[in-house]
């Protein structure tokens, strides 16, 4: 099987319908560093601050080898300061003059208390330690993701290396907050048709999950890399300044230590992106079998799908630690293989300097400092080429966040409407849309709909009553034709003005888990309690909203699972009216009434129409009967309106046909 045809594969296992195009070439994984890159431009005070702390803690790195050669040479050994060719670097003379004038004794005490002061100020031990703030986590990306959220580390420990880590996990959480934020946005801002396809675990996914990796990728790109290269550089100019004479063949091969890290390592990116993306694609998968196995719970215990449900969950999770095992295995391979070339140079740099030393060229002191230096620049080469393929990782997820925050969504930019608001109709002109399938939904709709009206939409179903209205508020973009506002085209208009001047009820009842006030005020935030009352009012809610056990501030279940199904509609209705826009529609706003309530709401929504349109899709005849003007629709086409006297006064008419059929089946 060709690798395409594998990608596809992969693809298809891991239910994206949208996001289907996942492999990063070389180029475009540039590309989306530098996008990384500019995150910082938001935070440049945090970042510089981290910056001077993270340079200022390689200050003890450097000074620790020299003082390990004076304790074994001038300490313990009792020599003299250039007594062989090793020149001491220029940032020890300060040291070398106090040290010289010392015996043995005073020359240790004086290197304690300096490394005293060290510890406490950087937390020095050796060759430097660093301090972390991590949080429990397992062996996949979700939990890695969110410990990476809330994580600082410094290369220091101590005061410095304390303050620094604070810097950092302040910086991590701001960029994340600011991506986080903006890819939420982006996502609430989908279109219609794509948030039909798009599953709702996988958009949680990348929202909670993907976004605290772009942090790491900013760091890997600039601090990481400046102050290990520092470090690298600073290092080969002190083995070049004090060994250049005496060991000039290592000079060279501490030189070389850090290209032939990245020369290994470059030609594995691409395998190594494949490996983060399919891991973090199939965590995803995931978290959308478990999304929707909840939110479908109901009917999964109504038809016995419980150990079905919790096999498929069960196989996508092992799905996904297999991947991430895949990812994890390949890193520990290129830690493996560059810690067995840094081993071998090791030991090689050891007989050499052991071999110097025993012919004179250097002292046992410098055995401290080479193999400190050394240290120090195979741990820069391992950390570089290891940074590289750590950078494939955070790609993957940094992949996943942009493609969201790229994608076409509603234009919100565009000039608002000079008016205060929708003032004489609606109109569609040579209106048609269609699938992306193929299908048509809507073909050739002329139709003018004036504000004071209430207008019922009829039709069989699969007649495009629901596209017909999804068209109004701009969820569906016609494929042809327009929609106009008081003369002018939504296409021109700005998206939040436009949405200001519709309500729109769906037939699925959607209510948060939240009190009855709060799911009032997500369409209102400035409504007052008599205008949530006097909407309630209107859609036939007040009466059982008033008997719950807190009123208004009565928590609902699950979607509002507390209600029945009719009052969950009334609530819908109290929500939408409680907006007051200019333009209101009820997808089958009766569905769940009775009689009595349903006559009530409709002569209520008779009196809300003065003023604004109102558009009502509806099947029930007691409903549309009421209307000032039907619109009847069949196969996607505008087949007649009028009103209801108008209509059945047609003989053969589609509307009459419809209502006879109806009353024949004592539908209504």
């Amino acid at each position: 099987m060709s690798e395409a045809s594998m990608n596809k594969f992969d693809e298809g296992m891991y239910d994206d319908r949208v996001d289907t195009e996942t492999g990063i070439s070389s180029a475009e994984a540039l590309v989306l560093m530098g996008r990384s890159f500019r995150l910082l431009n938001t935070v440049r005070g945090l970042f510089f601050t981290k910056l001077f702390l993270a340079l200022l803690a390689i200050s003890p790195v450097l000074l620790v080898p020299w003082f390990g050669k004076i304790i074994v040479d001038q300490v313990l050994l009792q020599k003299s300061f250039g007594e062989t060719e090793v020149l001491f670097p220029p940032f020890m003379d300060p040291f070398i003059s106090l040290f010289s004038t010392m015996s043995p004794m005073e020359i240790m005490g004086a290197i304690v208390i300096t490394y005293v002061v060290l510890i406490g100020l950087f937390g020095v031990r050796g060759g430097g330690t660093a301090v972390a703030l991590t949080f429990n986590q397992g062996q996949d990306n979700a939990t890695q993701s969110e410990a990476a959220l809330s994580a600082g580390s410094s290369s220091a420990g101590g005061l410095f290396g304390l303050t620094e880590m604070l810097v950092t996990v302040r910086l991590t959480q701001s960029i994340a907050n600011q991506l986080r934020t903006r890819l939420f946005d982006k996502l609430t801002r989908l279109p219609m048709i794509t948030l039909d396809d798009h599953r709702i675990g996988d958009s949680v996914y990348r929202v909670m999950y993907d976004t605290p990796m772009v942090p790491d990728i900013c760091y890997k790109l600039t601090l990481v890399p400046l102050a290990t290269i520092l470090v690298a550089a600073i290092n080969v100019y002190l083995i070049k300044y004090s060994y250049g004479v005496v060991a000039p063949e290592i000079v060279w091969i501490a030189l070389f230590m850090v290209p032939l890290a990245l020369v290994v390592t470059l030609p594995m990116s691409a395998f190594a992106r494949r490996l983060n993306q399919k891991s973090r694609a199939s965590g995803a998968a995931t978290t959308n079998a478990m999304e929707e196995s909840i939110d479908n719970i109901s009917a999964v215990q109504s038809l016995g799908g419980m150990d079905q449900e919790s096999a498929q969950f069960k196989d996508k999770s092992a799905e996904s630690y297999k991947r991430f095992l895949n990812a994890w295995m390949f890193q520990m391979f290129i830690l493996a293989l560059g810690g067995t070339l840094t081993i071998g140079m090791g030991i090689y740099i050891a007989i050499y300097i052991s071999d110097a030393i025993i012919v004179g060229d250097m002292s046992p002191g410098d055995f401290a400092v080479m193999l400190g230096i050394f240290s120090s620049i195979s741990g820069s080469a391992l950390l570089l080429g290891s940074l590289w393929i750590g950078l494939q990782t955070n790609i993957a997820a940094v992949r996943r966040v942009f493609f969201f925050i790229d994608y076409e969504t509603e234009d919100v930019n565009r000039e608002k409407v000079p008016d205060q608001g929708v003032r004489e109709s609606v109109s569609l002109e040579n209106l048609g849309f269609q699938y992306t399938d193929g299908r048509w939904a809507l073909r050739d709709i002329n139709l003018d709909l004036k504000v004071g009206e209430l207008v019922a939409v009829v039709g069989p179903t699969g007649a495009g009553k629901t596209t017909l209205a999804y068209m109004l508020p701009g969820f569906l973009k016609p494929t042809e034709g327009c929609v106009r506002v008081d003369g002018t085209d939504i296409a021109t208009m700005n998206t939040d003005w436009l949405r200001d001047q519709v309500s729109y009820v769906f037939q699925e009842h959607m209510l948060f888990s939240d009190s009855v006030r709060d799911n009032l005020l997500l369409a209102n935030p400035v409504a007052s309690e008599a205008e949530m009352i006097d909407a309630l009012m209107t859609a036939g809610a007040w009466e059982f909203v008033e008997t719950l056990p807190q009123g208004l501030d009565t928590v609902l279940g699950k979607a509002g699972d507390s209600l029945s199904v009719g009052q969950q509609q009334r609530l819908c209705i109290a929500r939408g009216l409680v907006r007051e826009t200019k333009i209101l529609i009820l997808d089958e706003p009766t569905a769940a009434l009775d009689p009595k309530t349903e006559i009530a709401l409709v002569s209520s929504l008779r009196k809300a129409a003065k003023g604004r349109l109102v558009v009502v899709i509806a099947h029930r005849l007691s409903t549309i009967r009421q209307a000032s003007k039907i619109v009847f629709l069949e196969d996607g086409r505008l087949m007649e309106s009028g009103s209801h006297d108008e209509l059945m006064a047609k003989d053969g008419g589609k509307y009459r046909q419809f209502v006879e059929l109806q009353s024949n089946s004592d539908y209504g």
